[in-house]
């Protein structure tokens, strides 16, 4: 294969969503920067795709307190409370930033910022930019880290973590004709996003592979909670090649109501005080079982209906919702979307504390690759916040490490290309893998899960992970290397969903009868090593 390339770095940030972009600024004051982007720095990435808006205390009616009770309500109280009094102390701070910046969120005609209802909020502090909030967020942070120093590779795709005595040193990355880099930093941020695209159907980007959670897991850190994949419950459903696109929750949040195939607001039963604000898990539930049971709409849906509402307010509020689906051929201003529930967010991820620090030395985590913040379900607009506060922290705390005398590993770059160059040998095309992967997954750790869905599914995942990938030349490497971490992160999800013997948030466990409520649930976090899995027992 090519010869590889050196970089040297005092920090590595992987990912360039929301999360990355920012701890890359932050991490620049400190010394040398590398920020690297599988894609075009501030095209991927699930933030820029992000309509509903940024949870924040803004107005003397809300406060912080409320916005902590809410989160962890919501999460089930999965989530880690230090983590979450983070989120929602800083968040104010973290959405001025942006502001001062140049950011332009919609405001009142007495100049303070909108802000909507959101599911699962006691208070409307959704902050947004009409339903574009996180492209208003990614244009401002890309001028943002124009304006520093901080050296960008687009289009690089890291596949691998580099250790030495048991630190993080960096990471292996390819670009597209397979040439192999080798970076090396003082501290390693990892921001690289979610991974529902181990899913037949997904909001995520097609970035959204979990390669943060399964390169960190082979290097040795520990993951809490990937078990908890919430399913949005309005996705697209037709026509077909747009199945899973985020109909936003700003659609209900503007008085959207959901309504089965009889025009019954079958809300009124699962929800009848918060109905379509209810949290999502709630309603991708209901949505699902008025599909299951025969109440769905033609194309497998439910409709989703705002043409009760003013035109101007449509046109106005929810105007990239509007284009949407005009190309569909439907106005929604006159006519109900037809949607269903979608993979969208994994509330699970690598374990950090309040700084932003892993497991494993030399390592930090923020935004959605990162676990503990939303617990077993995560609130509309907490996402976007989490982004800017954790984004901050992870650059700031790495900036802060100190120098070291490194030497790449050897031994582990011989390894990598082995590997890569193993793949040229190999008889299984990494496409099909994917193929077969996303709808194994879709049908047996999807919304409702029983142990023997999960075990099935977890053998015909043991199953994919035996088989030998096929790059006809080193412009496949990236696609093998996928596909790798596309196993390992669906494995991680089975392996955590087995552990978890009850239904809690997102998580549903149909063939478990229990007797405890969420705040009094004998199970805390899952834990997920390299050397082996468990699940947190509480104490009586």
């Amino acid at each position: 294969m090519q010869n590889q390339e050196f970089i040297r770095s005092h920090v590595l940030v992987i990912g360039s969503g929301g999360a990355g972009v920012r701890a890359a600024i932050e991490a620049s004051g400190s010394g040398t920067c590398v920020l690297l982007s599988r894609t075009i720095v501030g095209k991927g990435g699930c933030t820029i795709m992000a309509e509903g808006g940024f949870n924040a205390v803004m107005n003397e009616a809300d406060n912080v307190s409320d916005h902590f009770a809410d989160t962890m309500k919501g999460g089930a109280y999965l989530n880690d409370p230090e983590l979450v009094r983070v989120l929602t102390e800083e968040a104010p701070a973290r959405i001025n930033d942006l502001i001062a910046w140049g950011a332009v969120f919609d405001v009142t005609d007495s100049c303070t910022l909108c802000q909507r209802p959101f599911g699962g909020q006691c208070f409307p502090r959704t902050c947004y930019a009409g339903d574009r909030t996180g492209h208003e967020m990614m244009i401002t942070l890309m001028e943002r880290l124009s304006q520093t120093s901080v050296k960008v590779y687009h289009e690089i795709s890291v596949f691998d973590l580099i250790l030495s005595q048991g630190r993080v040193i960096g990471a292996f990355g390819l670009d597209r004709k397979g040439k192999l880099y080798v970076f090396i930093a003082d501290a390693t941020v990892i921001a690289t996003g979610g991974g529902t695209r181990v899913y037949d159907i997904s909001t995520n980007s097609t970035s959204g592979t979990g390669d943060g959670y399964a390169m960190a897991w082979r290097a040795g850190a520990e993951l809490i909670d990937m078990e908890q994949v919430q399913f949005h419950p309005t996705g697209a459903v037709y026509p077909w090649d747009a199945r899973g696109r985020l109909v936003t929750e700003a659609v209900r949040g503007e008085g959207g109501v959901l309504k089965n195939s009889l025009g019954e607001r079958f809300m009124e039963k699962y929800d009848p005080d918060r109905m379509e604000l209810s949290t999502r898990d709630v309603v991708a539930r209901a949505c699902a079982t008025e599909i299951q049971e025969g109440r769905g709409t033609p194309h497998g849906g439910v409709w989703l209906d705002v043409s009760h509402l003013p035109a101007k307010q449509i046109e106005e509020r929810l105007p990239v919702m509007l284009e949407q689906f005009l190309k569909y051929g439907v106005d929604i201003r006159t006519e109900p979307m037809e949607v269903a529930p979608t993979a969208h967010h994994i509330m699970g991820g690598l374990r950090i504390d309040p700084f932003c620090q892993t497991t494993l030395p030399g390592l930090y985590a923020c935004g959605e690759a990162a676990g503990g913040v939303h617990g077993a379900n995560r609130l509309g607009g907490n996402a976007l916040a989490e982004t800017q506060v954790f984004g901050k922290r992870a650059g700031s705390m790495a900036g802060t490490e100190p120098e070291h005398e490194i030497n790449s590993n050897q031994e582990q770059v011989d390894s990598a290309k082995m590997m890569l160059e193993g793949y040229l040998t190999g008889d299984v095309s990494p496409d099909m893998v994917k193929f077969d992967l996303q709808r194994i997954m879709w049908h047996g750790a999807g919304i409702f899960r029983t142990k023997k869905m999960l075990e099935e599914t977890r053998i015909a995942l043991d199953a994919l992970s035996r088989k030998k990938l096929k790059a006809v030349d080193p412009s496949g490497f990236i696609s093998c290397c996928t596909t790798r971490n596309m196993i390992d992160t669906a494995r991680l999800i089975v392996t955590g969903a087995l552990l978890r013997e009850e239904s809690r948030g997102a998580h549903v466990r149909t063939d478990v009868i229990q007797d405890w409520d969420n705040q009094s649930s004998p199970f805390g976090h899952t834990i997920l090593t390299r050397t082996g899995a468990t699940i947190e027992r509480r104490k009586a």
